[in-house]
């Protein structure tokens, strides 16, 4: 039996498959081509600053070397940083000494929806609003609802010495208990008085490296009790 000629229907039929084949091809062929023409993806990230919004395009997380100056921040707008704490601090006083408190920080920063610092993560932490550090601090701070200094913890460069201090801070950041080591210095635990008492239990500086525990008023000393420490070879 001779095989069937071909239709001209069955010829168009074939061509527009043909044509569908030749079309999906092409497609196929130029993704493979933008692909392996796209530059790869770089596996770091190099940027100076991030800054973080919520859902009212308010800033609300600062990253940087140092962060990013935003003007949501009560703590670098001295007209914003007088009203929230000026009068209670001290006047125009304390506004003098405020303009050389340090604001920035290499880490992170994060706003809370008023613009009050919350917390505070990197190297030289900001200082508190209520002062000034006594030497630059590494590690993480954590404020109040007010950008009061409540709790932080940290490494501390004083006059070249390294001091590791965990600290609870009382209402208007006052300094409430501290757990620190010094180099060669006292190691121990402080608690703070509302009237400047001081408890101090540890190991203190004397000639002798003594252990004991000591409270203080002002200068004067009201109990304490301590023994050498005894060492050995």
């Amino acid at each position: 039996m001779s095989e069937p000629r071909s239709t001209p229907h069955a010829l168009q039929r074939s061509l527009r498959q043909l044509q569908v084949a030749v079309g999906v091809l092409s497609l196929v062929v130029v993704a493979l081509l933008t692909t392996a023409m796209r530059p790869a993806q770089p596996d770091v990230l190099r940027t100076r600053g991030i800054i973080v919004e919520d859902e009212a395009g308010r800033a609300r997380i600062l990253i940087g070397a140092p962060i990013p100056v935003v003007g949501e921040r009560i703590r670098t707008d001295t007209a914003k940083a007088r009203a929230a704490w000026g009068e209670q601090m001290g006047g125009d006083r304390y506004m003098n000494y405020y303009r050389n408190y340090r604001h920035a920080v290499h880490g992170m920063l994060v706003l809370d929806e008023n613009g009050f610092d919350r917390l505070a993560i990197g190297d030289s932490t900001p200082d508190p609003n209520i002062g000034p550090r006594i030497g630059p601090a590494t590690g993480i701070e954590i404020n109040d609802a007010r950008g009061f200094e409540r709790s932080g913890y940290g490494l501390l460069n004083v006059d070249g010495s390294y001091r590791v201090v965990l600290g609870l801070d009382g209402a208007n950041g006052r300094e409430g208990i501290a757990l620190s080591l010094f180099d060669d210095g006292p190691a121990g635990l402080w608690a703070y008085g509302p009237a400047g008492e001081q408890f101090f239990a540890g190991r203190a500086t004397d000639p002798d490296a003594s252990l004991g525990w000591q409270l203080t008023a002002g200068d004067s000393v009201v109990a304490g009790r301590s023994m050498p420490i005894a060492h050995r070879d």
